[in-house]
């Protein structure tokens, strides 16, 4: 079974929460404070499984969550880290947020990519010892670790595209190419799944082909399979527009150009413009008397490349790999989607369950909220660049619009549990 799309649930661990402990030894009447912080929780990492092409491991998980940090202990000491949560992905996953529907990473490098931050260890209580409060007796909790639902879409990372209608030998046109080995068989929609081969030009030199599920008319709408696929064509540099021109099953090669190439249109016209090589295949068995010139006239008409091939003998595929190889040396590099989503995002979308309570006294506003004390947790607020995403976060989150609402001007003090500063609009 083939899965490319499958949204799941993600959750970073939790803080472990600092320790309230005092030290106590024989001969020492003032041990002091000594309580150790609590450990960070384990972040939600993803990886890229090179081995593995499809989405099927998400089919019956779609819930991961790491381990809290543990809690600080006595003595000073610190409490364990918790280990990441790394989840394997094929290459060419998009990770996106589900609410928004923003690309939050492409998954097409070997780097491994941290998704959600696990909380922060709380402090101890040896960290709030002062000369006038010796005997703290209060220690910091942890904050909570990130948490999102994700859409997982696999875009497959292919320089070339093998498109055309059922059964017209593009399986077998990359079987003849490369070493991938799909099923073939002489009936309509053999393939169920695209079809990744690498095509070898040299020793260290070659491209990525993939050969993409039957599309019929009306693909686009949802008809037939080529509607689930379609985004797999998304990076292809270079289209090969695979046309049986045999006649074997009574179809007009211009005819099936034109409804291939309507269903690419319809479903993105930056794909439909990709530049094409029209293969012309199963000339083994053409008619000795068969007319192209119709045929011919119409793929010079577009100024289209056009190469005749036999799947079945290897007639024309050693000319057909040798000019895909110099067409693709003069386009640019497959696609790469830019992140579209900030950390800011995670606090500006809409929420019903998120609630932010505003109270005065006198000409100090307290903004309190459960989210908020999340945020103030994962920020360092004598960080300026934390300082200015804090700024940004209860700006999209409309904090300032709720305090304005609330009656608060310029001069006002806001508290944020226990942070304080001058409202300035």
């Amino acid at each position: 079974m083939f899965i490319d799309t499958v949204k799941i649930y993600v959750k970073a661990g939790d803080g472990g929460n600092g320790a309230v402990s005092f030290r106590r030894e024989k001969y020492v009447s003032h041990g002091g404070p000594d309580g150790g912080d609590g450990g960070r929780g384990g972040n939600i990492v993803f990886e890229i499984d090179k081995g593995c092409n499809t989405l099927l491991a998400f089919r019956y998980k779609r819930k991961f969550i790491a381990e809290n940090g543990l809690s600080g202990k006595g003595g000073k000491f610190h409490g364990a880290t918790a280990d990441d949560l790394v989840i394997k992905v094929p290459e060419g996953t998009l990770i996106i947020d589900d609410a928004t529907g923003k690309i939050i990473k492409d998954m097409s490098d070997d780097k491994p990519f941290v998704c959600c931050k696990g909380g922060r260890g709380g402090w101890g209580n040896r960290h709030f010892a002062t000369p006038t409060r010796q005997v703290p007796m209060f220690a910091k909790m942890g904050s909570k670790g990130e948490e999102r639902e994700l859409r997982l879409e696999l875009k497959m990372l292919a320089d070339v595209g093998l498109v055309g209608f059922p059964n017209v030998g593009k399986s077998s046109i990359l079987s003849r190419i490369s070493a991938a080995k799909p099923k073939i068989a002489d009936y309509h929609f053999t393939t169920l799944s695209p079809n990744l081969g690498v095509v070898r030009t040299g020793e260290e030199s070659g491209f990525v082909a993939a050969d993409i599920p039957g599309l019929i008319e009306g693909a686009a709408d949802g008809a037939g399979l080529g509607h689930a696929f379609l985004r797999h064509v998304d990076r292809c540099r270079l289209l090969l527009h695979v046309v049986d021109v045999s006649g074997s099953e009574y179809r007009d090669p211009v005819d099936d150009i034109e409804k291939i190439n309507s269903e690419l249109q319809k479903y993105s016209e930056n794909l439909a413009s990709r530049p094409q090589i029209i293969v012309a295949n199963k000339t083994d068995i053409l008619p000795l008397d068969a007319d192209l010139t119709a045929f011919e006239d119409y793929v010079d008409s577009h100024e289209w490349e056009l190469i005749y091939v036999s799947a079945a003998t290897g007639e024309g595929l050693d000319r057909l790999v040798h000019l895909v190889s110099e067409r693709l040396s003069l386009l640019p590099p497959v696609t790469v989607y830019e992140s579209e989503f900030s950390p800011e995002d995670e606090y500006a979308k809409s929420d019903e369950g998120r609630v932010t309570t505003i109270r005065r006294e006198n000409d100090t506003f307290f903004v309190e909220g459960e989210w908020l004390v999340n945020l103030m947790g994962q920020v360092n607020l004598e960080d300026y660049e934390s300082l200015a995403f804090f700024q940004r976060v209860i700006i999209k989150a409309g904090v300032i619009d709720l305090l304005e609402k609330k009656g608060c001007t310029e001069g006002c003090t806001v508290n944020i549990y226990d942070f304080e500063f001058d409202f300035i609009k």
